[in-house]
């Protein structure tokens, strides 16, 4: 663009709402690592840990949801742990508050989901079967995740719907868990792939766009 373009048509930074544009917004130019849009990787990276979660919790696994539940911690650790760690560490380099924040709950998430998995198969931390730390443990997340969901309100329908249905499955995998319940953990492994499909909708925008094509429509904000 000439010097002349500049001054006829002066840049309008939006700071309210530069790190709630996840997909829709093309990053600034920049170059080297504080170049590219995190948003992209993160999200793919998501989506190996649903669909292993989901089909756990429906019983595609294992025999049982419960048993199915216990499976997956490869994935949850290093692919969609790792990979969600990354895109928040991006994001925040290009100084994505937001976006960063996002990504870091969700990496830590997946990561700890796995820890704690792992640790109560092999009985690493002494844990009595009449202790209540996996239940502790997702009312922790429930309660993060619901202030993810009131907190980015002003973001597309698409990611409210997202970080819901993310409180509503942990809400069943708790029932589940604390009341033994296939039915439950079966619910919060229906809801996963519901969550899982609209990341993949998300997805599949960001790329579209990165691809030079158009972005989807992700829904009016609930909070304008």
């Amino acid at each position: 663009m000439s010097s002349a373009d500049s001054h006829n048509h002066p840049a309008h930074p939006d700071h309210d709402h530069r790190d709630h544009e996840l997909i829709e917004t093309a990053p600034a130019a920049a170059s080297g690592p504080l170049a590219g849009d995190p948003s992209t990787l993160g999200l793919i990276m998501f989506v190996p840990g649903g669909v292993s979660l989901g089909l756990a919790l429906t019983g595609y696994t294992a025999s049982t949801p419960t048993q199915g539940f216990f499976s997956g911690t490869d994935v949850f650790l290093f692919v969609t742990g790792l990979g969600l760690l990354i895109a928040a560490i991006w994001a925040l380099a290009l100084g994505q508050t937001a976006v960063a924040a996002i990504f870091g709950i969700f990496a830590g998430f997946w990561i700890s989901l796995g820890i704690q998995l792992t640790g109560l198969i092999h009985n690493w931390f002494g844990i009595m079967p009449e202790d209540k730390v996996l239940q502790t443990y997702l009312i922790a997340f429930i309660v993060a995740f619901g202030v993810l969901t009131v907190g980015t309100l002003r973001l597309p329908m698409a990611f409210t719907a997202i970080f819901a249905l993310v409180v509503a499955a942990l809400a069943f995998v708790l029932a589940g868990v604390s009341q033994a319940s296939d039915t439950s953990l079966n619910i919060a492994g229906y809801i996963v792939f519901v969550f899982t499909a609209i990341v993949i909708y998300v997805l599949a925008g960001g790329l579209s766009l990165a691809t030079g094509g158009p972005a989807f429509n992700l829904g009016k904000a609930v909070i304008s």
